[in-house]
């Protein structure tokens, strides 16, 4: 079976601030072999092996809560365990060695009561942790030592499919390991549902130990730190990711400035552009984030942004899809104003958007409806899903102007555009509608493919429906 592994990270070739000239594959006359041995020699140092202990607490018998046992035994119950210490290990990079900062995985230090770095040359610190970001797996610890080397960041934009990279890490706990491989893939995303995700994949090879090691490109330059592996045996496979270095950076400046990542939203929901939506909602574009709603009075509404606008850059950074809006705009502080360009209706727009905070979440009500007990109102069958009125009981969030989807058959073009059960149907083609009726008139002479405005519990999006 597949699995996904947090604990290994990259080991391969790491890198310091050296020159470029220098940290090309070579020939050593003297031995007559290909070598990227000096490279190693002036990259390794900047890569630490990290040891973290957290203590466990032992677990209660049904005897600890009980008055009668407790004097019978002061101590505590004989079947009670005493605390015990976790111990694990990790990798961990120096990008600071002026003020000791060093950049590893979120997971790696994750719970720890003592964070110990060991050098390459054999010295050991105690690790203070500056800060932690899990959404993004990224950790900034610091250590008060003299003599570091520090990794230059390459420039992320740079980094292209093809490339050679080197990779150092601890895995297994062994010592420092060096091994090579080529960028696989860029913009890996998926490993986890709620996580910011851009991944470098690479081939180079990991193993369990090697997070938050070094990935480097041959310059000797830090592209990444290395996160996770995909193996069916837990051990490497050639599947690697590391977290891209200008990510790592983001995260860096604010845990340096507020010891956590500060993020916000500009308040708009958003889904990616599809050859059928871009179709049905006739849109110039193919790539970019989709708004699909708009939230009233949020940074999104005051800067005129409307549900249909298709966002296509953000601080002049391009969005091809939802996930690159939603991580551009995860790593702005708050408070402080961007630049959002989007299309509508065949025209670009570029205005000023602020970041705000989000909201704490509020518990929200289902607008699912049920089949026992519900009121006989009338009805009909769109593509396959059959809808009806919204009852006056039902009262859903957003009122009770548009349809009901009652029931989608298997198989049918509404299931196959993705409308499910309790869905509720506001518009057709960017035109709110009332009722069944109103439904039924917008579409009944349309045969081609129709977007519908659909509300999904509180969130609202786009479906569009092919009508043959």
């Amino acid at each position: 079976m597949k699995s996904i592994l947090l604990g290994g990270a990259l080991s391969a070739l790491a890198l310091a601030v050296i020159p470029a000239a220098s940290a090309q594959v070579t020939m050593d006359k003297s031995r007559g072999v290909v070598t990227i041995a000096p490279t190693v020699e002036k990259t390794v140092p900047a890569v630490v092996s990290i040891r973290v202990t957290s203590r466990k607490s032992g677990y209660q018998t049904p005897l600890s809560n009980n008055p009668f046992f407790r004097d019978m035994f002061p101590e505590g119950a004989p079947s009670q365990p005493r605390a015990r210490e976790a111990v694990s290990a990790g990798s961990g990079v120096i990008i600071d060695a002026r003020k000791g900062h060093i950049l590893t995985n979120h997971h790696v230090i994750a719970g720890a009561d003592e964070v110990v770095i060991t050098l390459d040359d054999g010295r050991k610190f105690d690790a203070e942790v500056v800060g932690s970001d899990e959404k993004t797996d990224i950790a900034l610890l610091k250590i008060d030592a003299s003599r570091l080397t520090e990794l230059k960041f390459a420039d992320s934009e740079d980094v292209k499919v093809g490339d050679y990279v080197i990779a150092i890490g601890n895995p297994f706990g062994v010592g420092l390991t060096v091994t090579t491989g080529i960028v696989s893939a860029l913009d890996r995303f998926g490993l986890s549902a709620d996580k910011y995700e851009n991944f470098i994949q690479t081939d180079a090879s990991i193993n369990p130990g090697n997070s938050g090691g070094a990935l480097v490109n041959s310059k000797g330059e830090l592209i990444g730190i290395n996160t996770a592996i995909i193996s069916r045996s837990g051990t490497s496979a050639g599947v690697g990711f590391a977290v891209p270095v200008d990510m790592a950076e983001k995260v860096m400046d604010q845990l340096l400035e507020y010891g956590e990542v500060r993020r916000g939203r500009i308040g708009v929901s958003i889904q990616n552009v599809t050859p059928e939506l871009a179709e049905a909602l006739d849109l110039d574009v193919t790539k970019g984030a989709l708004i699909s709603e708009v939230t009233e009075g949020s940074p999104a509404d005051l800067a005129g942004l409307q549900s249909g606008d298709v966002v296509t850059a953000f601080n002049r950074d391009p969005v091809e899809s939802s996930r690159d809006l939603r991580n551009a705009v995860g790593f702005v502080p708050l408070g402080k104003t961007s630049k959002i360009t989007f299309e509508r209706d065949g025209r670009s727009k570029t205005v000023s958007i602020d970041i705000e905070a989000i909201p704490k979440s509020s518990s929200t009500s289902s607008s699912r409806s049920k089949d026992d007990g519900e009121e006989d109102t009338s009805s009909d069958t769109f593509r396959g899903a059959v809808l009806m009125d919204i009852p006056d009981r039902l009262n859903p969030s957003g009122g009770n102007e548009g349809v009901l989807v009652q029931r989608v058959e298997p198989g049918s073009a509404a299931a196959e555009a993705g409308l499910r059960r309790g869905d509720i149907i506001r518009g057709v083609k960017r035109k709110a509608i009332s009722n069944l009726d109103d439904f039924t008139d917008k579409t009944q002479f349309d045969d081609d493919v129709i977007a519908l405005t659909v509300q999904r519990g509180r969130q609202q999006i786009f479906v569009a429906v092919d009508g043959t």
